[in-house]
C-alpha cells in the first residue's frame, strides 16, 4: 500500500484530466488520498486540490506508459477510465506507479490485488460492452432510429465505432441514461454529447406494428421444448430486458416492462 498524501485531487473527469492528475502526482512525488470528478457526489474530507486538465502533460503521461508499460497497459489505463470501479482514478494512478518501476509484466501481475481488482473491473466493462452490441434495440422516430440503454460502465463512447459501421447509412441516437450522454450519428460523423434527461418520443402507428412483428417472429422462432430459464438468464440478465422489444408489452403508445 502506497503512502497516502492528505490531499485529494479534484479533475473534471475527463480521460486527459485523470493522465493530468497521474502527471502531477508524480510530478509533485505525492499520492493523494483520492482522486475524484469535480461532480462527485461524496464530500471532499481531506483538502481538495483543484488539477487543471493539461493536455500536454496527459500527452507525456501517455508516453511514458507506452514506453514503460507497452500498449497493453495503455489499454488497460483506458479500458479502466471507463469502467464502474469505485476509485478507479486511484487504482489506475497505483497501476502506472507499479508498471513504471515494473515495467509491462505487470499487466499480468494478477496475484497482485491492484492489477487483479483493474483487470476484473476491465473484463466486466468488456463483457458489459459485447452485450449491448447484441441488445440494443432501435425504435424508429421521425427518420432516426433512437435507443436507451441502461449501462453500469461508460461503455457508449467504446461502443460508438461499432454501430457507426454498422448503420453508416443511417442517423441514430442512443442514449446513456446512466451516464447523462448520448451518441448520435449523423452525415457519416458521430457525436458524444452530454444530455441531462432524454424522453424517448411515443411510438406511432408503423413503428408499433414494426415491433408487433418482431416480437411475433421472437415467439414463432422460439423452441418450447429447449426451453431453459438458467441458461437464459446466464447469457441475458434481468436487468437488460426492460429496454429490449421482446420483453416488452405494448399497450397503447407505451411500452410497459
Amino acid at each position: 500500500m502506497l503512502n497516502r498524501s492528505d490531499v485529494t485531487y479534484i479533475y473534471d473527469g475527463t480521460f486527459n484530466g485523470l493522465l493530468t492528475c497521474i502527471f502531477e502526482s508524480f510530478e509533485k512525488h505525492e499520492t493523494p488520498f483520492n482522486i475524484a470528478p469535480a461532480d462527485s457526489p461524496v464530500g471532499f474530507l481531506i483538502s481538495p486540490k483543484e488539477i487543471k486538465t493539461d493536455e500536454i502533460k496527459a500527452l507525456r503521461v501517455v508516453k511514458g506508459i507506452i514506453s514503460h508499460m507497452g500498449g497493453r497497459g495503455m489499454e488497460m489505463v483506458e479500458d479502466g477510465y471507463y469502467t464502474c470501479l469505485p476509485d478507479k482514478e486511484l487504482v489506475i494512478l497505483d497501476f502506472v506507479k507499479m508498471g513504471m518501476r515494473l515495467g509491462e509484466c505487470v499487466c499480468d501481475m494478477l496475484a497482485v490485488p491492484i492489477v487483479s481488482t483493474l483487470q476484473k473491473a476491465i473484463t466486466h466493462f468488456h463483457r458489459e460492452k459485447h452485450l449491448l452490441t447484441g441488445f440494443i434495440r432501435f425504435s424508429e422516430h421521425n427518420g432516426v432510429l433512437v435507443s436507451k440503454i441502461d449501462p453500469k460502465n461508460r461503455v457508449l463512447p467504446k461502443m460508438a465505432q461499432h454501430f457507426c459501421d454498422r448503420y453508416r447509412n443511417e442517423t441514430f441516437f442512443i442514449y446513456d441514461a446512466t451516464h447523462k450522454e448520448g451518441l448520435l450519428y449523423n452525415n457519416s460523423k458521430a457525436y458524444i454529447i452530454p444530455i441531462d434527461d432524454y424522453i424517448q418520443p411515443d411510438a406511432d402507428e408503423s413503428e408499433l406494428q414494426a415491433r408487433d412483428l418482431w416480437k411475433l417472429f421472437y415467439d414463432t422462432i422460439a423452441i418450447k421444448e429447449r426451453y431453459n430459464p438458467v441458461c437464459r438468464m446466464s447469457h441475458l440478465p434481468m436487468r437488460y430486458r426492460h429496454n429490449m422489444t421482446e420483453f416488452t408489452h405494448i399497450q397503447g403508445n407505451k411500452m410497459l416492462s
